[in-house]
């Protein structure tokens, strides 16, 4: 069934996903899997902005299990590249979530017939009030949604990158507390922006000695207003609750939260 309204910006997200939009969100650092560069998987876990909602991907764990609509996407992006960078194959077993993490490894049950299927996100979206995921043609057809359209479906994370795990090590890992999760990028302080870098550099010595645990960092943003800025970021805080406490206890007014 052709959705009216596209559920995934493809292109469009991974570009707006690159810029800072004010949301925020708990992770830690990323490394590339064999199907997503380190860069663009770091892209797709920025918050971002579409059509007025900000969303903001985030960390899950194998058995994390979610509850929704899915519907599909197929001929209309078939060829075209996913938010992962990788090229769409609607014959192919993937999935667009709006949160979660690129590689994701997901069993999808459709809840009114009880058939599922297993697929790996690779996209972003659906951009559809209501709707949790958009299956692949092929992984929508084996559940159903190819004569249904939309259907009430149970989502849970079942491994990443490829690797699926059984219901039975889903389980002990739960009860031993041990489950597998992503790793994302860590939280920062932006503590001042400067036009030349030597007022930047001062900052960075100036803030290296407040906390050995954390790291300043200049980076270099080209044509801010026709000149370079310089920002200078003091990174390695778990949290954003983490950035903020440490703000307040050094009263660093005009200091933002940033994410790498």
């Amino acid at each position: 069934m052709k959705r009216l309204t596209s559920s995934v910006l493809l292109i469009t997200i991974v570009t707006l996903s690159i810029l800072f939009t004010g949301c925020s969100q708990k992770r830690k650092s990323v490394c590339a899997t064999k199907y997503t560069s380190a860069a663009r998987y770091k892209a797709t876990m920025r918050p971002y902005e579409v059509l007025g909602k900000c969303y903001s991907p985030t960390y899950v764990e194998v058995g994390q299990v979610q509850n929704g609509i899915s519907s599909w996407y197929g001929p209309n992006f078939h060829g075209k590249y996913t938010s992962n960078g990788e090229v769409y194959n609607m014959h192919g077993r993937t999935a667009a979530h709006k949160t979660w993490p690129m590689d994701t490894m997901v069993k999808v049950k459709n809840l009114q017939n009880g058939k599922s299927t297993v697929v790996r996100i690779n996209d972003r979206g659906p951009f559809v009030s209501g709707r949790i995921i958009d299956c692949s043609y092929m992984a929508g057809k084996e559940i159903g949604l190819d004569r249904m359209g939309t259907a009430r479906v149970s989502v849970k994370v079942i491994g990443f990158t490829g690797k699926v795990q059984s219901e039975e090590m889903i389980a002990r890992s739960k009860k031993s507390h041990t489950q597998t999760r992503v790793v994302l990028s860590n939280f920062g302080v932006q503590v001042g922006a400067f036009r030349h870098n030597e007022g930047a550099q001062i900052y960075k010595r100036r803030y290296g000695t407040i906390d050995a645990r954390y790291k300043p960092t200049v980076k270099r943003f080209d044509d801010v207003d026709g000149a370079p800025l310089y920002r200078v970021w003091l990174m390695g805080f778990a949290s954003e609750e983490e950035a903020v406490d440490f703000t307040n206890a050094h009263n660093m007014r005009g200091a933002f939260i940033v994410t790498n």
